[in-house]
């Protein structure tokens, strides 16, 4: 090989290397999430993360669990009640059915929790029973009505207490969930109704994130 064959050799070796760098990177990048598709498939991220309050509530398992402290992984916090007759079964079959889809990776780095509106009659016990036909891995929290109207309101996934007086009453809740990033911090929210397979496309970026 000659000198002026080296040459060309290494350059065009060059160019490669920074060629695959470049699409890495935008390769990762895509797998982040790009705005606009995190948008279009109802993920929205605030501009900046809020500090959720500092609360107790008891999960599915009777154990009290500091809301601030829900660290480690991403949490798709959805305000429902197991009595409800359609959104909550919907929703968390939707939950289900998408992260039956996502790659393990992401799946580690994922939980979901149902946040009952309905303290009256969801007792850890009613709580862990329900979720188990969804998901055994979903997890549920309640506590008192003060307690879960602060988290709703500051999370900004209001609900309207029922008139528990009523028999076989309703409660009026959102379909929208809360996203709470790892480090315990809403991130922002994702909106109804869902899409499985935007979802599925663009989660996976976004759990990837610290």
């Amino acid at each position: 090989m000659t000198r002026t064959q080296k040459t060309v050799f290494i350059l065009v070796a060059l160019v490669a290397v920074i060629l695959g760098l470049t699409v890495n990177k935008v390769l990762n990048g895509r797998s982040e999430g790009n705005p606009a598709e995190l948008i279009d498939a109802g993920i929205i991220l605030l501009p900046q993360s809020r500090t959720v309050p500092s609360l107790e509530m008891t999960d599915e398992k009777g154990q009290t669990v500091a809301v601030d402290e829900l660290t480690g992984k991403w949490s798709l916090l959805f305000f429902g009640y197991t009595f409800c007759p359609d959104i909550c079964p919907t929703t968390l079959a939707q939950l289900r059915q998408v992260k039956s889809e996502l790659p393990k990776e992401a799946v580690d780095r994922l939980q979901v929790i149902l946040v009952s509106v309905d303290p009256n009659r969801d007792t850890p016990t009613q709580l862990q029973q329900y979720l188990g036909y969804f998901d055994k891995d979903f997890r549920g929290l309640t506590g008192s009505l003060d307690n879960l109207q602060k988290l709703a309101n500051a999370v900004s996934i209001p609900f309207i207490p029922a008139d528990t007086s009523k028999p076989n009453y309703t409660v009026d809740h959102s379909g929208n969930l809360a996203v709470i990033g790892p480090d315990g911090k809403q991130r922002g929210f994702i909106r109804a109704p869902f899409n499985n397979q935007k979802l599925v496309a663009q989660l996976p970026g976004l759990l990837k994130r610290d």
